[in-house]
């Protein structure tokens, strides 16, 4: 009787009763792939499979000599079925859900409890541990180095003698998505349940974290969606898609993303992960600090960037305080977005700072506000916050790309250039390791920011001059630039301008010099053979 039922619900009705109809599209109409119809809503109908038309039956509860329902989800073997990401861009329809499934009960062991859910469910991750632990920090390496991830060099720089100090570099822009935060997002898909790592995770905002979620997802075949904003960089958005997520361009602001990443995963029953201070993803980057004081002896300070969300510099903190307390940890911070300087003066994590930062130039930096437990840590840990500047951050980076030749952004720079800026004259003659903690910038923001440096370095200057009318003048001052050794790179000459004479002609150059030494020279050549002489402002 049983095998008869089974027999005539699968193939003589195909799963469907009469009364049953589905929903079909015209052209006019956008496809949603997250639509359900009032039916399917109710749980009066099961999802269909990929391989036959009418509900897929194999994976159902059997139960009394009828079929269970399971409830109406987006399998992840379906994800092929609405990989343009166009199809999403547009309002999603919103229904208020509510699934109940029968619990499942295992033999020969005591039955689980009913998990109880409601019209919506969770979308973040286990509660926050009160505390980091020295203990999950080396778990956390441990797993690290069973799961593949290589252990970073922390090299002799040339930069320590022009420093005066024994400068080491952390090179942890070398991971294979360009910054450190791969180590906390690894310990944090491995801490997620079976069940949750099957349905899938959804993260939102371009930043490093979605990056290196976007990476280790698919490599431990868990599907994952980025939400990102409508004008995002088309090279990053290349990048999560040579990743294997699926890419949904969605508003004009990250918080337009982030809200709509959290209304699919209500929607869906997908984990929506963000960047916080959960042990288990600080204990990841907490093994930057164990690696350090393996790699480098007798270390006397530690300088770590701090971004809005303060992790690294808290973890790095407690991993290195806790095998050595006199080795000095130091955070440096832009200037424009001094979250962790405001938040310790006041005593409490700030979550909102009025400011209004470069965001395309910092990025990663100002995007998170302080957490709880980050900020104790940094509190009881950290011995000193150093704010830097715009213009040092930027000749930090030309530096980094002269000696070590190694293209970072500013947020993996701001170590170097707390020290570039003579902020710390106290680490003079010691043994200093800087964390480089990312590299992903645009080339056309890269292009743009070493053409800046070089401004601020005093390598590139612009200056006019005022030149008669006489044949040779020109190349009497083209002749003195190239006895000087100078690289022209631009120049302008005005006839009728309202600042010179009638009978002169303004003429404007841009050069390039090797160092400050031979721009003070070039200074000091054209000021004493032309009088009317004027340096523009960098």
């Amino acid at each position: 009787n049983f095998a008869a039922q089974f027999f005539y619900a699968n193939f003589v009705n195909d799963g469907t009763s009469p009364q049953e109809t589905r929903r079909t599209f015209n052209d006019s109409e956008e496809y949603d792939p997250f639509w359900q119809s009032s039916e399917q809503r109710r749980g009066s109908t099961r999802p269909d499979c990929s391989f036959h038309s009418g509900p897929c039956l194999k994976d159902a509860h059997i139960s009394n000599g009828q079929a269970g329902r399971r409830s109406t989800l987006i399998c992840p073997e379906r994800l092929k079925d609405f990989g343009a990401e166009e199809y999403l861009n547009g309002d999603v329809k919103v229904f208020e859900t509510s699934v109940t499934e029968p619990p499942e009960i295992q033999l020969m062991s005591t039955p689980k409890p009913a998990a109880k859910r409601g019209a919506e469910s969770k979308t973040t991750s286990k509660p926050v541990s009160e505390r980091l632990r020295f203990e999950d920090i080396s778990a956390a390496a441990f797993k690290l180095q069973k799961s593949g991830i290589q252990k970073t060099p922390c090299t002799y720089s040339r930069l320590s003698k022009q420093y005066g100090m024994e400068i080491y570099l952390k090179k942890e822009h070398l991971h294979y998505t360009g910054s450190v935060k791969e180590r906390g997002v690894l310990c944090l898909l491995s801490s997620l349940q079976q069940d949750q790592q099957r349905k899938g995770v959804i993260v939102a905002a371009d930043c490093n974290f979605s990056m290196a979620v976007a990476h280790h997802a698919v490599e431990m075949r868990i599907p994952v969606f980025v939400i990102v904003p409508a004008h995002s960089s088309p090279s990053r958005l290349r990048m999560y898609r040579d990743y294997g997520a699926m890419v949904i361009s969605y508003g004009s602001t990250p918080r337009d993303s982030v809200n709509h990443a959290r209304h699919l995963a209500r929607e869906n029953r997908y984990l929506c992960l963000e960047e916080d201070d959960s042990a288990v993803y600080l204990a990841g980057l907490g093994t930057v600090g164990l690696e350090i004081y393996e790699q480098v002896s007798k270390l006397d300070a530690v300088i770590v960037p701090v971004g809005g969300h303060c992790g690294l510099l808290a973890a790095t903190a407690a991993a290195i305080k806790h095998l050595n307390p006199r080795i000095s940890v130091i955070g440096a911070e832009p200037e424009e977005f001094p979250l962790l300087l405001r938040s310790l003066k006041t005593d409490s994590p700030i979550t909102d700072l009025y400011c209004n930062p470069n965001k395309k130039l910092y990025r990663d930096l100002v995007e998170h506000s302080l957490g709880t437990l980050t900020f104790q840590l940094a509190k009881k840990m950290v011995d000193q916050v150093i704010s830097v500047r715009e213009a040092d951050a930027l000749v930090a980076m030309l530096r980094l790309q002269e000696y070590e030749h190694s293209t970072v952004d500013t947020e993996g720079a701001m170590g170097l250039a707390a020290i570039l800026a003579g902020q710390l004259p106290e680490l003079k003659g010691k043994r200093v390791a800087i964390v480089v903690s990312s590299a992903n910038m645009d080339l056309d923001l890269v292009l743009q920011c070493v053409e800046r440096a070089l401004v601020l370095d005093d390598r590139v200057s612009r200056f006019t001059v005022q030149l008669g009318e006489w044949p040779g003048d020109m190349a009497k001052l083209l002749d003195v630039l190239a006895r000087e050794d100078v690289r022209l790179l631009d120049v302008c000459h005005r006839r009728y301008s309202d600042k010179s004479d009638i009978f002169k002609a303004q003429v404007e150059c841009v050069v390039e010099t090797c160092d400050k030494t031979q721009n003070c020279q070039l200074r000091r050549t054209l000021s004493d053979r032309y009088p009317t002489l004027r340096w523009l402002d960098r």
